[in-house]
């Protein structure tokens, strides 16, 4: 299985309670953070994911979703720092985006794994524990994001912006968006999640779901 997609068919485990989301301070309750989930990769398995780029023959999406009015004008714009997170960022707004290294995904390196989709359930599960070899840890990599996020939410409050856009990864925001809910990591959506796409929270609630800016 690609790991560009997420994958069909849940594992026993999925829906189920995993990595809850309690421990994360929360969020000012006047600004609204819309995820962007970056559009399809050009895949290569000979080279780590967070080196790929988007696929130039699929931007139509990207362009689907700048075109839907979903996200707002006037927003702090923050994108990952690897290359198909910030060239998406590049589609969908003319505004300033800065770059955060550490919105990245959760790390991987190269190579192919035919049940991709039963290993990111195991990490979103068993967070604490890589899920194959040379995989960052979920644990890690949702540290590593609710960080960045609160310190690009005190930007924007700095610059007087009630948006915050960022633009980033499926794995990583699924963790995100458990830690800013305090609720438990939620697998059927990240089984859902498309490319690209978008949800947004605010007052700790997810306010726009995964995939709603199609309807």
């Amino acid at each position: 299985m690609s790991p560009a997609e997420p994958g069909p068919g849940a594992t026993p485990d999925a829906g189920a309670a995993a990595g809850g989301g309690a421990g994360s301070p929360s969020l000012p309750d006047d600004l609204a953070v819309h995820l962007v989930r970056h559009g399809r990769p050009l895949v290569d398995p000979s080279r780590p994911p967070s080196t790929w780029s988007l696929d130039p023959e699929h931007l139509d999406g990207v362009r689907t979703l700048r075109a839907s009015g979903a996200l707002p004008l006037g927003a702090r714009w923050v994108s990952s720092a690897e290359p198909k997170a910030r060239e998406t960022a590049a589609v969908l707004t003319d505004s300033p985006v800065a770059v955060d290294g550490a919105l990245g995904e959760q790390a991987r390196p190269a190579g192919w794994l035919d049940d991709y989709a039963v290993r990111i359930h195991r990490s979103l599960v068993a967070q604490e524990s890589p899920a194959a070899p040379g995989w960052e840890t979920a644990a890690s990599t949702r540290a590593r994001v609710v960080d960045a996020v609160h310190r690009q939410a005190e930007s924007a409050a700095q610059e007087g912006a009630t948006d915050l856009v960022l633009v980033g990864h499926g794995t990583a925001w699924t963790l995100l968006v458990s830690a800013l809910t305090g609720r438990p990591v939620d697998l059927y959506a990240w089984e859902r999640l498309q490319l690209p796409d978008t949800c947004s929270l605010a007052g700790g609630e997810l306010v726009r779901r995964w995939g709603s800016w199609r309807s």
